[in-house]
């Protein structure tokens, strides 16, 4: 059974950095695309990053370009979300989220509904 485990939020200041983990397990997972999903408190979830399913390609909010780097390690069958430069928007619930399947190596999906699996999420809070 596929499980995605988050890892690595946390309270930070404004400024700082963090780097949030999804491990994968059930599988390999090397050639899926993944994506960065956030929910703040009473809001819809919105996309963050992600990338295609041989991470040559990647896709990030407009919100969090320049800031936050998604990388995949595959040895590990770990994504990880790179955040820099944090600021209290960036305050949400952090899910990863993985696909089986993807229509080219370069395609990569920034749609909730396209992905088929989901961890349970970590918080990150950033006080200014």
């Amino acid at each position: 059974q596929v499980q995605l485990v988050e890892s690595g939020g946390g309270l930070v200041h404004a400024g700082d950095s963090l780097r949030l983990s999804c491990a994968a397990s059930g599988g390999t997972f090397s050639t899926y695309p993944m994506g960065w999903f956030r929910q703040a408190s009473g809001k819809e979830r919105e996309f963050v990053a992600a990338m295609s399913r041989s991470g040559a390609s990647t896709y990030y909010a407009d919100s969090v370009k320049g800031r936050f780097t998604i990388s995949r390690d595959n040895a590990k069958n770990t994504v990880y979300l790179q955040m820099n430069s944090l600021k209290p928007e960036d305050t949400a619930v952090y899910s990863c989220a993985l696909r089986f399947g993807g229509i080219s190596d370069s395609y990569v999906y920034t749609q909730s509904y396209q992905f088929d699996y989901w961890g349970q999420g970590t918080q990150v809070t950033v006080s200014s």
